[in-house]
């Protein structure tokens, strides 16, 4: 790890970016502005305390994430609470109860999504769909996994449609390529689609026939690489109707989110916060009909234990 991240995860409580992406929305109310505001986690793996020594120590754990999101929903009137995947493995919670403290924990969080990453299917897929249809309170969210005739067939979704307000908010999500990176047996029958082609169908279905104001895509395919891969980058830049990528599977802390051009010309933002809970990010979005415009602007969240 590089030094200027050592002291940008030591120092940093709250780092702020401004953005404005701009596009045609609908609303309810003229003239009327309405405020979200989004926190998101990604690749937390299985880290339920905070650390206790090393370069993160006193950071991370459930106990601070929780008190940071009670806080800001006290203070923030619409709120989204949103994960990328990779919630297991990594700690001994995992390895001895195969992912239920885990979803416990984000269902008593109020986690309004998440999707899936590689390492969720390590206790296999059969498990993966029991804790998920035993203890999650909310929707796994995945539209280029085809799950039919598997234990998951009926614990997902390819979309969800949330609403905050008068504003409507589609969530989709994708997930990467498993062969080659999770053993065969692990993921059973599911089949990979291509994300670019099932994030942009499914994005556009939500703006277009459930007149959703925002889409957000929960995305586990790593945010760039220097081969052909398939990547949040390129996800933002072939795809249309994505106003923001909440990524994963890299474990990259950004300083603040990428900001690309989709097809149509469109910005697209995108944002990962590290790894293990150690950040809670944070982006609050101000919509207004007169200027058909999103504001946006970001915060990184230090979750740390109070001493």
């Amino acid at each position: 790890m590089s030094a200027t991240r050592r002291d940008f995860i030591r120092s940093a409580a709250l780092t702020g970016a401004s953005f404005l992406a701009s596009g045609p929305l609908s609303f309810a109310t003229e003239n009327k502005s309405s405020k979200l505001t989004i926190l998101h986690t990604n690749d937390v793996h299985s880290r339920l305390d905070p650390f206790t020594d090393g370069n993160y120590k006193g950071k991370g754990g459930i106990a601070a994430r929780a008190q940071l999101v009670r806080e800001i929903r006290s203070r923030e009137e619409h709120v989204l609470l949103l994960d990328a995947g990779d919630m297991f493995q990594g700690t001994p919670y995992f390895n001895l109860y195969k992912g239920e403290p885990e979803i416990r924990a984000m269902s008593m969080m109020g986690y309004d999504a998440g999707t899936i990453g590689n390492h969720d299917y390590d206790a296999g897929i059969e498990n993966l769909a029991n804790q998920l249809r035993s203890h999650a309170k909310f929707p796994i969210i995945i539209c280029n996994y085809d799950y039919s005739g598997t234990p998951m067939e009926n614990n997902y979704h390819p979309y969800q449609v949330i609403k905050k307000g008068d504003l409507r908010i589609g969530i989709t999500g994708v997930g990467i390529e498993m062969k080659g990176l999770v053993g065969e047996g692990l993921y059973g029958n599911t089949k990979y689609l291509d994300p670019v082609k099932c994030a942009t169908e499914t994005a556009s279905y939500l703006k277009d026939k459930k007149k959703c104001d925002m889409v957000i895509c929960l995305s586990h395919l790593g945010d760039k690489y220097d081969d052909d891969k398939v990547s949040d980058e390129v996800l933002a830049q072939r795809s249309r109707n994505i106003d923001l990528i909440i990524g994963a599977h890299t474990h990259r802390f950004f300083e603040k989110p990428r900001v690309y051009d989709n097809e149509a010309g469109e910005k697209v933002i995108v944002n990962q916060v590290g790894w293990a809970g150690i950040q809670l990010g944070r982006l609050d979005y101000e919509f207004s009909r007169g200027r058909k415009k999103m504001s946006q602007n970001s915060q990184l969240v230090i979750a740390e234990k109070k001493l």
